[in-house]
């Protein structure tokens, strides 16, 4: 386990968690573990309680009533899922860590949804007056919360168009144990496009080291 220590300064903030899936859940105990205020948002909040020990509420109170929204929905349907909520979104920051990927039958990616752009890409151009950053879409979900738990330092690719937002996630991310120099900032949110496409990877590698945690990490 690497043990550096962490630089970035730590603060907590009231998070919004959408999507109940696994992704969704770990985020939100890790958030929670973490001292953040953190609510899952769902269509069906009933059902979602039974599964998750977090607060769960219908997706708009939980967008209402946070600094940041957390997108764990399936990529798949998350356009349209969140430019249902355009006006609650307006000001949000809005982490998006999903891949939006056609399925084989085995249920692995198959193929990109979106060629020649990226979901990141399209949450920004439909979702106007929220501050897209794209992240944690290059590992297995249960990294997102314990960096620290891989034998070498993971990385995360954040890529965004407004540099505060930018910094809310890195301090989040840091809360979460993601040191300084694990997070690497690639540019605009143009630049989701490349971290989409390693979702095309993850069916050969689980083939290959099994359901194993996971990440893509730059070697310096």
């Amino acid at each position: 386990m690497n043990t550096t220590t962490t630089t970035t300064t730590i603060t907590t903030s009231t998070i919004a968690v959408l999507g109940a899936g696994r992704v969704g859940t770990t985020l939100a105990a890790g958030l929670a573990a973490a001292g953040h205020r953190v609510t899952l948002g769902v269509r069906d909040p009933g059902t979602a309680a039974a599964r998750s020990d977090a607060s769960v509420s219908a997706v708009a109170t939980a967008i209402a009533n946070s600094d940041l929204v957390i997108n764990a929905t399936p990529g798949d349907g998350s356009l349209e899922r969140l430019t249902g909520h355009r006006e609650a979104l307006a000001g949000k920051v809005l982490l998006d860590v999903s891949n939006a990927t056609v399925r084989s039958a085995d249920g692995l990616p198959g193929g990109l949804l979106h060629r020649d752009t990226s979901l990141g890409e399209l949450l920004q151009a439909a979702l106007p007056a929220t501050k897209v950053v794209k992240g944690l879409n290059t590992m297995l979900f249960s990294v997102m919360t314990s960096p620290g738990a891989l034998r070498n330092p993971p990385t995360a690719f954040l890529s965004g168009d407004d540099p505060d937002a930018k910094d809310l996630v890195r301090a989040v991310l840091s809360s979460l144990g993601w040191q300084d120099d694990w997070v690497v900032d690639l540019g605009d949110i143009s630049t989701a496009r490349g971290t989409e496409a390693v979702a095309l990877l993850v069916p050969s590698l689980l083939g290959s080291v099994g359901f194993v945690p996971f990440a893509i990490a730059v070697a310096r």
